[in-house]
């Protein structure tokens, strides 16, 4: 938290990149998108807008987890192993700060929905932020599970956009699993960030759930990223132990 504070760029890269996406292919796909399972009047923008903000948890995540190789480079992190503190209080610390960051962000650009035709309530305002948190804690576990073995930060770029890029591609962000080819729905149906995306859509449209569309119900999707965050954070709590040793 304190080196966020310091590092003030990372608020635009992680926050202003998804929201140029959003304004440029909402505003391109609008007049030709018209989304398979969605109510009708529903726009791409509005459609789109769940996915970008889980595109802002996702960019949050690749920000803060790579502070490990940094670390790692500079010496700090080898200060902080020698310390008499378990390997999984440290992975504990590292996902809850870079969590903690992407629900910060998401909240900002949850102050968007009105203008993407989300009308937000108190209820479904909570619920979201609650969801943004597991799917936030989710994906920066995972992205400690390649940062505690990777030395360099180019190789941690090249194989955190190889893996977490495609996962937020099949999450149904971007187009839903309505129409697409059956292998493709298969591979969206087995990532666990399409769960997330899912219980995020009916958070937002908690007051009026049809409005949501044709995803998975609410209660197995946030069973289902928990879960997710669960085995991640194990992953990298195992990857932490074996590196140190």
């Amino acid at each position: 938290m304190v080196r966020f504070c310091r590092q003030r760029s990372r608020l635009v890269g992680a926050f202003g990149q998804p929201l140029l996406f959003w304004v440029l292919l909402g505003g391109g796909f609008s007049a030709s998108f018209r989304p398979p399972g969605a109510p009708e009047g529903t726009g791409y923008a509005e459609y789109f807008y769940p996915g970008i903000v889980a595109l802002v948890l996702l960019f949050t995540a690749i920000f803060a987890t790579i502070s490990v190789v940094e670390d790692r480079r500079e010496g700090f992190l080898q200060a902080i192993l020698v310390a008499p503190v378990g390997r999984g209080s440290i992975v504990l610390g590292q996902a809850l700060g870079g969590a903690t960051l992407a629900l910060l962000q998401g909240v900002l650009l949850l102050l968007l929905a009105p203008a993407a035709g989300i009308s937000l309530t108190m209820a479904s305002a909570l619920a979201a932020a609650g969801v943004m948190f597991l799917v936030a804690f989710g994906l920066t576990s995972l992205g400690l599970v390649i940062a505690w073995r990777i030395d360099s930060t180019q190789g941690f770029h090249a194989i955190m956009n190889l893996i977490l890029i495609p996962i937020w591609l099949l999450s149904g962000a971007f187009f839903p699993a309505s129409g697409v080819p059956v292998w493709l729905q298969w591979a969206m149906r087995l990532n666990p960030l399409t769960y997330g995306v899912a219980a995020l859509r009916r958070c937002l449209y908690l007051e009026n759930p049809a409005l949501a569309g044709d995803v998975a119900p609410l209660l197995p999707s946030l069973l289902l990223t928990l879960l997710f965050g669960v085995v991640a954070f194990g992953a990298a709590a195992a990857s932490a132990r074996r590196t140190a040793t």
